[in-house]
């Protein structure tokens, strides 16, 4: 919108136009070396999963935002000696910790307890030393059958919440709903001050 004594836009873009175009003819060989830098990346890791370490289940922030999981930066103290796992042990294990993160509800506690525990449940330790294997360590056997993890590990899963299916038949006798919101939020409204009056009318009486 033109203001004041400003002038009216008329910038055209006719001269040396081809200066101006942008062109991304190297998209092919740029895929080419991200997979190759992915291939690498899981040679060098072996046999620790590509996606890196573990990460809680955490709610996002702000009113808009919080009935939404996603993943936090690392596990409190608090969860991992609930799991039963050592701090300095965890970050061997490939398990994130976060110390200034606090648990504010029992049932964020408890899902990334259990997300602890589900991890080690599956966990596959390799053996430090050579030889005879340490208590919690794989056997041979064991690391014959290993296969490293590709993807992120556990991710966040939002869950879909199932629809009860009610035939419309069984329906027709219950009058209209929207009717029965009206009256209860009238009711609800209302309940106070009827009660108020009923205590009035009941004193009323009981001075006749």
């Amino acid at each position: 919108m033109v203001r004041h004594n400003n002038v009216v836009p008329n910038q055209h873009f006719k001269k040396k136009w081809q200066f101006n175009v942008r062109t991304w003819f190297n998209q092919p060989a740029r895929a080419l070396r991200r997979r190759k830098a992915r291939v690498a990346k899981a040679k060098s890791v072996f046999p620790r999963p590509t996606a890196g370490k573990l990460r809680p289940l955490v709610h996002c922030q702000t009113i808009k935002y919080n009935m939404k999981q996603r993943l936090g930066r690392g596990f409190t103290l608090e969860e991992l000696k609930a799991a039963g796992i050592p701090k300095r042990f965890a970050k061997s294990i490939g398990i994130a910790v976060d110390y200034r993160r606090k648990n504010r509800s029992l049932e964020s506690l408890q899902e990334n307890t259990a997300r602890l525990k589900a991890y080690k449940a599956n966990l596959v330790l390799f053996p430090r030393k050579g030889g005879k294997p340490a208590a919690g360590e794989a056997s041979e056997e064991e690391l014959k059958a290993v296969v490293q993890h590709t993807g992120p590990i556990m991710p966040a899963v939002a869950a879909t919440p199932e629809l009860e299916l009610v035939p419309a038949a069984s329906l027709a006798g219950r009058g209209s709903a929207f009717k029965k919101l009206r009256r209860a939020r009238i009711n609800s409204r209302l309940n106070g001050l009827r009660k108020k009056k009923a205590a009035e009318r009941a004193a009323a009486e009981k001075d006749q």
